[in-house]
């Protein structure tokens, strides 16, 4: 949009000359990098990846077309919630400076703003960036009176467009080591093992990074479970992990090889259960299409 630019008194962090201009009613503010700070903790990526690349070559072409959302910091520079990818990029541009809105927020409405405009903005997610991200937030809109947790995940529910079921399974992402979140996010385990891993403990986690190296395999859904519930039971050792996790393959006539024709039309965070669900409810669907026929 066209900028009226204006100047601004000087920062009180160095005496930086600011300029600002308005943005649907709010100010902007021409920040100097060095004074807009991650927030902490920050559960979205700033990759060096192509994408990024493109974003530099259009900041440099363009400017930065939308700016940045920041809160002040009480021992001074701002948190910037929103624009962490445009910042990295405008240093990679050689930029100095950065528009941003400064808002004044508590804790529990900028962590809600962080992840609503990041939800927003953001075409991929990984995995840990959805986990983190929706578990910020549901804790977050509890902390900030919603007092009910059908409350606030109704509101994450419509927001995302996920089920409870869909959301809940990957808050429970959040539970695992960060080797294992990580072989999640690269597709070096499963998403469904994941989950059923992530109900072990720390020190069991561990156990099965080593053993994954050691035996250079990924848990089946099977073996997760088996782990899980023998985690459940308080039977679980490192022993019985490395023996489960070396047991050798079954032949090629395997539960991979009976879904993989209709698994790869569903979600990834789908459940077999949710799965079946569907395609029973398509088949009963074209059962009675069939009686229509026939009629």
């Amino acid at each position: 949009m066209p900028r009226k630019t204006h100047k601004g008194g000087n920062s009180e962090a160095g005496g930086t000359q600011l300029t600002f201009d308005f943005y649907g009613g709010e100010r902007i503010t021409e920040m100097p990098l060095t004074e807009l700070h991650t927030p902490d903790p920050h559960p979205f990526l700033v990759a060096d990846d192509e994408a990024m690349s493109l974003l530099v070559d259009s900041i440099k072409q363009y400017g930065v077309r939308e700016p940045g959302l920041a809160r002040p910091l009480e021992n001074g520079g701002y948190e910037l919630l929103c624009g962490n990818r445009r910042k990295h990029a405008c240093e990679l541009a050689g930029l100095q400076t950065m528009p941003v809105i400064i808002r004044e927020m508590d804790d529990e409405t900028a962590i809600i703003a962080m992840v609503d405009s990041n939800l927003q903005q953001r075409e991929k997610l990984l995995y840990s960036e959805m986990a983190w991200a929706y578990r910020m937030k549901l804790e977050a809109l509890n902390h900030s009176g919603i007092k009910a947790e059908q409350n606030s995940i109704d509101i994450l529910i419509e927001q995302t467009g996920k089920s409870k079921n869909q959301i809940f399974r990957l808050v429970r992402l959040t539970e695992l080591v960060n080797d294992l979140l990580d072989m999640v996010d690269t597709r070096q385990l499963a998403f469904n093992a994941g989950v059923e891993l992530s109900y072990l403990s720390y020190d069991d986690q561990f156990v099965v990074v080593d053993a994954m190296k050691k035996h250079e395999i990924k848990p089946s859904l099977s073996q997760a479970g088996r782990l899980k519930k023998l985690a459940k039971d308080g039977k679980l050792t490192p022993i019985l992990i490395d023996s489960i996790l070396s047991e050798p393959k079954k032949s090629p006539v395997s539960e991979r090889t009976a879904r993989l024709k209709y698994r790869r039309y569903f979600p990834p965070d789908y459940s077999q259960k949710q799965v079946e669900s569907v395609i029973v409810s398509l088949l009963k669907d074209w059962q009675k299409s069939q009686q229509n026929i026939m009629l």
